[in-house]
């Protein structure tokens, strides 16, 4: 049973405490996204308050995703998409436009960490790898390149398909909300001072030695890729 919670202090110390408790009892209670939780005069009665700050805690709770309030049916545990981390990173970056750009130079750091970590991984799950798609995204990004054209979606399908075959959904929601903010930012940065066909050729080099196991140019070609974003906010 959750620990009642605490009335001392005022009523926006008491929320957070309220909420935690909450958070608290999915958590003991081994809830999974989509579990419904106890009824709202069973949560009051549990956690020793009145209807109104729990259903202040729930609103709270539902604008992060942690709960879902289906009316008519009930409230369940969400699925914590990280839709808010998008929304904070992409205004910070906004505002770094307008600064030094330091904010997007840490994110992009952030990102590269990430995937340059990741290039052991990739080359062990080799064979689960689908090249063939792979390789009709990079042969698009060509031709599209040799007209002039960029599709930025082409650049997360890539991404998406290589990362893909390790089964950790976080990682690709989090190089999605990287990509997304990037991709929302590109607008706003400093021209950048290559073309398609350099981008394109990026991707093509990241694919070469994917395909032929070579770790050292695995790893200096997704290092290249990174090149062209760092040139805009140096």
């Amino acid at each position: 049973m959750s620990t009642p919670v605490s009335r001392a202090g005022g009523a926006r110390a008491n929320q957070r405490a309220l909420q935690d408790a909450i958070k608290r009892l999915i958590v003991q209670r081994g809830l999974e996204p989509g579990a419904p939780l106890p009824t709202e005069p069973e949560l009051a009665e549990e956690l020793g308050v009145s209807r109104h700050p729990l259903r202040e805690a729930m609103k709270a709770l539902q604008a992060i995703g942690i709960v879902d309030i289906r009316h008519g049916y009930g409230t369940y545990v969400g699925s914590v998409p990280l839709s808010g981390l998008e929304a904070g990173l992409a205004f910070r970056g906004a505002l770094s436009v307008r600064g030094d750009f330091a904010d997007i130079r840490n994110l992009l750091e952030v990102r590269e960490v990430l995937e340059t970590g990741l290039v052991g991984r990739v080359l062990a799950a080799h064979d689960e790898i689908d090249f063939g798609a792979l390789e009709e995204i990079v042969t698009a990004m060509e031709s599209e390149a040799a007209r002039g054209q960029w599709a930025p979606e082409r650049d997360w399908a890539f991404h998406e398909t290589l990362y893909r075959p390790l089964g950790n959904e976080l990682v690709l929601e989090l190089l999605e909300v990287f990509w997304r903010v990037f991709n929302t930012l590109d607008g706003q940065l400093p021209e950048a001072r290559h073309g398609p066909e350099t981008t394109a050729g990026w991707h093509r080099r990241i694919l070469d030695a994917l395909r032929s196991r070579d770790e050292p140019a695995l790893r200096a070609a997704v290092n290249e890729h990174f090149e062209g974003i760092r040139a805009r906010v140096g």
